[in-house]
């Protein structure tokens, strides 16, 4: 160091510790300068944790995570150093249909009722299910709906009854509506018909709905019968798809006509209950 004019075994370097540090040694060959740099946990713990989640221990000089006190925060230090949150130790508050608060003593579960029927729930009971919005939602309401159309139609010149079987003298049609778009629904439908005839002595006439002769009058006496009628009614089931609309025509029918029988008024009803309801 030829600018501290040293040589030989001696130096007049003169060097002066600063902040943290510490200097020892004469100089020379034998004794040279030592420059050691102390720096203190108390210096360094600013840098480390002036943020949130850390702590330092002046007694122990060990930083770590600091945890929490609030109520309800259950992470801790494992055994392996790490942070660790117990299996159901977080607890939740459970609201309307839930009970428990999510410990492993204390699961969340649904807060239901005691099955209260003889049937097995497993192949019986309805399902719940997820919305788009994630709200919980049941089976599809039931539905029902009822629906009718009637004529009631009286003919100024009464035509005469037709001889040939299952003449089509009138038709009634009703439009049957499925209100639910989810499920299939099963229709009971009501066909009535009621036919006037006039029946001159010896003379005789049927009739019906579709090719059923359900009704057949004849006159076996000597004067004539005017408006002899009765009704006939047939029940049938219908199954509609989700939504499905269906148009069903009852045509209306006579036939085995003689000795100028007539009729002179026609009446028909159709009538139909729709019921919708869960999946058996």
């Amino acid at each position: 160091m030829a600018r501290c004019q040293c040589g030989g075994t001696g130096c007049n370097c003169v060097i002066v510790a600063g902040d943290n540090t510490q200097v020892t040694g004469a100089g020379s060959t034998p004794n040279p300068y030592v420059i050691s740099a102390v720096v203190d946990c108390d210096d360094v713990r600013p840098c480390i944790s002036a943020g949130p989640g850390v702590a330092y221990d002046p007694a122990t000089g060990i930083v770590g995570a600091d945890l929490s006190t609030d109520p309800g925060n259950n992470i801790i230090v494992g055994g392996d150093g790490g942070l660790f949150v117990p299996t159901g130790a977080a607890t939740v508050t459970a609201g309307c249909g839930l009970t428990g608060n999510g410990a492993a003593a204390s699961p969340i579960r649904a807060n239901t009722g005691s099955w209260p029927y003889t049937c097995d729930p497993d192949t019986t009971a309805s399902g719940v299910y997820c919305d788009s919005a994630g709200q919980l939602r049941g089976e599809p309401v039931p539905m029902g709906r009822f629906q009718q159309n009637s004529m009631n139609n009286t003919l100024a010149t009464p035509p005469l009854v037709p001889t040939t079987a299952d003449t089509q003298v009138a038709t009634l049609t009703l439009q049957i509506i499925n209100p639910d778009p989810c499920r299939d629904a099963m229709c009971m439908l009501y066909q009535e018909v009621d036919i006037d005839l006039n029946l001159p002595p010896g003379s005789g006439g049927a009739y019906g709905i579709d090719d059923d002769d359900m009704i057949y009058f004849g006159n076996g006496g000597t004067s004539t019968v005017t408006a002899q009628h009765a009704q006939a009614n047939k029940v049938t089931n219908l199954t509609l798809a989700p939504g499905e609309t269906r148009m069903h025509t009852m045509p209306v029918t006579m036939g085995r006509g003689s000795g100028s029988a007539r009729y002179s008024r026609i009446q028909a009803t159709l009538r139909a209950w729709v019921f919708s309801l869960p999946d058996a």
